[in-house]
């Protein structure tokens, strides 16, 4: 056994722990159908948001991770369940009256109100797969209509025909006996409307592998299970799918967990091996609540892709998926930040400490350097204060800290340079808020100023902030983090900054001077 599959099968990152548990599957022998398969699933009812993608994302650090343990070969499908019904339109689309018109039908008959591709469910699976083939996801893509229609799923379908009671079973028991009078596992697609019907069923003849059923005007009809004239409701779809295509193992929301017994049941009943799962938390918007598809209340991807790299995106996935995390612009920076420190750490790390480091996780195993000698939280406050308009201003300062750095040698760099200055203009400018400063603040504000007016050393970072902890200090400013507070607040218009010994290097000693001189005269606060 290699030293990286020992190292994997002891190493305690998550999706090691969750590669070991799917690796156990396999103890008895491996998979009939020669490889393992995960499945990530996408429910188009809205755009894309970034929780999908992270399922995507963290399904294939696991599966990264299992095939550093195993020689099992791995497939990934994403399944879009694109032939649901649209229940209700989305807040978020135009052509809100087309779209109203167009309810009950599958997405893929649903016109695209964008006018870009055959349908609304085109729209959004074509989003979908953009931003995955752009990050280099390497996945297959299944569409529920082509499923469906092409008769991929047959066989499946007349098997629920003929394991109906026991599908029924399993959803009675956990529906309302008001529920329990008009549900069926199958939704008819209407001969003549188009729309998916929710209707009991009259019969359904295994035999023949029909369903019959009366339609809201009360005319009877007899279609065919098969060739897309029907689907199965989304629970016993859920288990009908694992079935189908021999899934091994799918994640999804904790708002999903509760129906983990009747996923699984219903596979079972269905003559397949119910799947290993992994349950994460919901992301939350910037009020603490559910990120939702149809009300468009979290980032988009491409908000996310407008102010920072994907591999922060990346990171930010990686990070605790079983804890509930709130996913506002302002997480952007931080993770922009973080993501460099775990770069710049990882040549120095043991082999166990590697595969524990978001960085291999995120990219397989090949991380890069990074390159980004200034944070982004830095840059985003050079931006606020230099008023910079483009790159190459920010550049200035960044070569007088830095001078071995250019755009070519620190092509990251550089592209958070521009990042920057689109967040500080869109996310932060218009929030910005100077206040004048305390008379115990000014006094320490002066003494600081007199200090870097009679600076004669290099501008070091470090001897920069142990002079400016020092001015904190001496005007008994206690907890010291109020005189950083302070600093942030009247000189950056934030609540928070950088440390302030790095900011004053790469402003410059003089600048930064001139900067408290304008704050005390009261010209930040007059705009």
């Amino acid at each position: 056994m290699s030293d990286l599959r020992e190292a994997g099968m002891r190493s305690k990152a998550w999706p090691f722990e969750e590669a070991r548990r799917l690796l156990k599957r396999f103890d008895k022998a491996p998979p009939e159908k020669g490889h393992v398969l995960f499945e990530t699933g996408y429910g188009p009812s809205g755009l894309p948001h970034i929780g999908t993608f992270g399922e995507v994302q963290r399904t294939t650090m696991i599966r990264r991770a299992f095939e550093v343990i195993s020689d099992i070969p791995t497939r990934l499908v994403c399944f879009s369940d694109d032939m649901d019904g649209m229940r209700k339109v989305p807040e978020n689309v135009p052509q809100q009256e087309m779209m109203q018109e167009n309810l009950q039908k599958p997405l893929t008959a649903v016109p695209d109100p964008f006018g870009e591709f055959d349908s609304f469910g085109a729209h959004n699976n074509a989003m979908l797969r953009r931003f995955l083939d752009t990050f280099g996801f390497e996945y297959e893509f299944i569409s529920a209509t082509e499923f469906y229609k092409s008769g991929r799923f047959d066989e499946t379908l007349l098997r629920c025909c003929e394991r109906y009671d026991a599908i029924m079973e399993i959803m009675l028991a956990s529906l309302r006996e008001e529920r329990q009078q008009s549900y069926s596992c199958f939704l008819p697609i209407h001969p003549e409307t188009g729309r998916v019907l929710y209707v009991p069923m009259k019969e359904v003849n295994a035999k023949e592998g029909t369903i019959t059923f009366d339609d809201e005007d009360g005319r009877e009809w007899t279609l065919p299970v098969t060739g897309g004239r029907v689907k199965l409701q989304w629970k016993p779809d859920f288990g009908a799918r694992w079935a189908a295509l021999g899934v091994d193992f799918e994640m999804y929301g904790k708002d999903h967990s509760t129906n983990t017994p009747i996923y699984d049941g219903i596979c079972r009943a269905l003559g397949g091996k119910a799947p290993e799962h992994f349950t994460y938390e919901l992301f939350l918007d910037d009020k603490g609540q559910k990120i939702s598809k149809s009300k468009g209340n979290g980032l988009t991807i491409d908000e996310w892709l407008s102010y920072a790299a994907s591999e922060s995106l990346g990171y930010f996935m990686y990070q605790k998926p079983k804890t509930a995390k709130r996913m506002w612009f302002d997480v952007i920076p931080k993770a922009v930040d973080e993501y460099h420190q775990q770069l710049r750490a990882y040549p120095g790390q043991s082999l166990e400490q590697k595969l524990a480091n978001p960085v291999w996780h995120i990219h397989h195993g090949e991380p890069p350097e990074s390159g980004m000698v200034v944070p982004f939280a830095m840059l985003l406050n050079l931006a606020s204060v230099s008023h910079a308009q483009d790159k190459e201003a920010l550049w200035g300062f960044i070569r007088r800290y830095a001078p071995e750095a250019t755009p070519e040698k620190n092509p990251d760099l550089d592209a958070a340079a521009g990042y920057a200055l689109r967040y500080y203009e869109d996310r932060v400018k218009p929030f910005v808020s100077y206040r004048a400063p305390s008379d115990k603040e000014r006094a320490a504000l002066e003494d600081l100023a007199a200090r870097l007016a009679a600076w004669e050393g290099a501008a070091e970072p470090e001897a920069l902030q142990t002079m400016v902890f020092a001015v904190g200090t001496e005007h008994g400013f206690e907890p010291l983090r109020d005189w950083f507070k302070a600093l942030y607040e009247v000189l950056l218009g934030a609540s928070q900054g950088p440390r302030f010994g790095g900011f004053i290097a790469l402003y410059g000693v003089k600048a930064t001077e001139a900067l408290i001189g304008k704050a005390l005269a009261g010209e930040l606060t007059a705009g």
